[in-house]
């Protein structure tokens, strides 16, 4: 697994599975956030699957599926509450981690300066410069 830190409560991974459960709780992941929608791809696993071995640990899911490059306000406002709601530290998940880096960069602006959000993104291996610029500009 490839899990990557954006702060303290909050990180982001490529696609994981129900076998990769055990490895994340022991990370200490109170709640798993797929922000990817099912069958995006052939032979990932269903969230369902995630969500069941989740839940069998003790570990709170919540599915908010965002179709690749297709984030609508409605989707940005489902993804900021559940990221507010949901028990801390945090695990989301997409096909890369940029659309969950992506996600929280808008649900962090405003409340974060935009320097502190890209850096945070980079510090973890993405780019986020764009789409601040984009949020900057309104």
């Amino acid at each position: 697994m490839d899990i990557r830190r954006i702060t303290e409560d909050y990180a982001v991974s490529p696609q994981i599975s129900p076998d990769d459960i055990p490895e994340i709780k022991a990370a200490g992941f109170r709640s798993i956030m797929c922000n990817r929608p099912d069958g995006e791809d052939y032979g990932q696993p269903e969230f369902d699957a995630v969500a069941e071995a989740a839940r069998a640990e003790g570990i709170e899911v919540r599915c908010v599926p965002i179709v690749s490059g297709m984030v609508t306000p409605q989707a940005a406002q489902d993804f900021a509450a559940a990221l507010e709601d949901m028990p801390k530290p945090m695990l989301a998940y997409c096909r890369s981690g940029t659309r969950c880096t992506m996600l929280w960069s808008i649900a962090s602006y405003g409340r974060l300066s935009g320097d502190e959000i890209v850096s945070a993104a980079r510090d973890a291996g993405y780019d986020m410069s764009g789409l601040v610029r984009q949020l900057d500009r309104g």
